[in-house]
């Protein structure tokens, strides 16, 4: 009996060479991660359909170029991820339409205030959603796939061709992520503390609101030398029970 790996190569293989029930299927298997990883990067936009879309429309018309079927999820995430990309630079006019590089995703996503507003998350969970925004948009990439890792959409090689990095690198890519994400999280809650710490006030005096890991920095930097502001985080949930818990339902992550 084959295993879902090699089934799904066949699959591939089978459509590349013009087989429609074969695209069917493998259309129809991968339809659910697509919108994960589309509607966790868009936080429940109303466009999530429409990316969804235009991202299988990709994969459909663009298989033949994949020249080594058992990449096929990591690459079908970087169709994903790209697409998103195009959306985000489209809407905000920052960039002319391009064609993308499927092997090279490198997605504008940000993990923003609707997650917040609308999905009601509790508070753990917000802190890490805030948390996030304080991440440049390398370590935002990487967190969106070490979160499909943890809930085995994806296998640490596969992660290692999106990243383009080696398997042993990665692991010292999340460890640094961890630090940062831990890091952020204290930050937005020693920000969020009532009342406030005067020193953090006076730390962030010139700080126009943007967050940007230069300001992660200088406030992280307060909050560990601050005992006020550290004892504020000393109940933060480890970032591995978060990452694998925070799954948007699909339902909610699809709404417009």
């Amino acid at each position: 009996m084959k295993t879902e790996r090699e089934a799904t190569v066949a699959d591939v293989t089978a459509a590349q060479t013009g087989d429609p029930a074969a695209l069917d299927r493998i259309t129809a298997a991968f339809l659910p991660l697509v919108y994960k990883v589309v509607g966790r990067e868009m936080d429940g936009h109303g466009d999530v359909d429409d990316v969804v879309q235009e991202t299988m429309v990709r994969v459909v018309t663009r298989l033949g170029t994949l020249r080594e079927p058992r990449s096929f999820r990591s690459w079908l995430v970087a169709v994903a991820l790209n697409e998103v990309r195009r959306r985000w630079s489209s809407q905000q006019q920052a960039v002319a339409p391009v064609e993308p590089d499927d092997h090279l995703p490198d997605p504008a996503a940000d993990f923003v205030d609707l997650t917040i507003l609308r999905l009601g998350l509790l508070d753990a969970h917000r802190e890490l959603t805030e948390a996030s925004r304080w991440l440049d948009e390398d370590d935002r990439r990487l967190l969106t796939l070490w979160r499909l890792e943890s809930q085995g959409e994806l296998r640490r090689p596969e992660l290692a061709q999106l990243m383009q990095i080696s398997p042993c690198h990665v692991g010292v890519r999340i460890q640094r992520l961890k630090t940062r994400l831990t890091a952020s999280r204290a930050v937005v809650r020693a920000l969020a503390a009532s009342p406030g710490c005067t020193g953090l006030a006076a730390t962030t005096a010139g700080w126009d609101g943007a967050l940007t890991p230069l300001w992660r920095k200088r406030t992280a930097r307060h909050v560990r030398s601050c005992a006020p502001c550290s004892g504020n985080h000393g109940d933060l949930l480890p970032v591995e029970v978060l990452t694998a818990d925070l799954d948007l339902p699909l339902s909610l992550s699809r709404t417009s």
